[in-house]
């Protein structure tokens, strides 16, 4: 069964949102082994500097390289990235796997973004769209997509 590891800087606390990644989690146990890991998103103050942001992105980096698996294909989720659709981005995952990488890891940054050096390392910088969405929001869209992609590798009818 392949590996997927999702990293998320920030903590879900309301019920809809962890309603929602509980149940995409489920599902998706179902196709690949996975495991979610929260980490802390990096105290800033009300108006912080630009080198204060890159100061607790740099920190927040250093923290979720310590989660990357070694040798996972490496998919970050950032605005600049490529635009999928859902039946692409199951495509990219079918070549993962096809190319002898049984492991995958999806990296969702913080609300300010994420550190240079992890979008450098990346295979793949993912984006959701040119539209804004809330932090917590993006990371249940990220699942349900991760979760329509293998339906689509499985056959499933759960996309339409």
């Amino acid at each position: 069964m392949p590996s997927v590891t999702v990293l998320a800087v920030g903590r879900l606390k309301e019920r809809f949102y962890l309603d929602a990644a509980a149940e995409y989690q489920k599902r998706l146990g179902a196709y690949v082994s996975l495991t979610v890991t929260e980490l802390p998103e990096q105290r800033l103050p009300d108006e912080p500097s630009d080198a204060e942001i890159a100061r607790a992105l740099g920190k927040e980096a250093e923290e979720l390289e310590k989660r990357i698996p070694k040798g996972a294909w490496l998919c970050v989720l950032t605005p600049e990235g490529k635009e999928l659709s859902s039946t692409e981005l199951a495509d990219t995952i079918r070549a993962v796997r096809t190319g002898g990488r049984s492991a995958a890891c999806f990296v969702l940054g913080s609300s300010f973004g994420m550190a240079q050096r992890l979008k450098d390392r990346a295979d793949l910088r993912l984006s959701m769209g040119r539209m804004t969405f809330p932090h917590h929001l993006a990371r249940i869209m990220a699942l349900e997509q991760l979760y329509r992609a293998e339906t689509i590798l499985a056959g499933s009818k759960y996309h339409k």
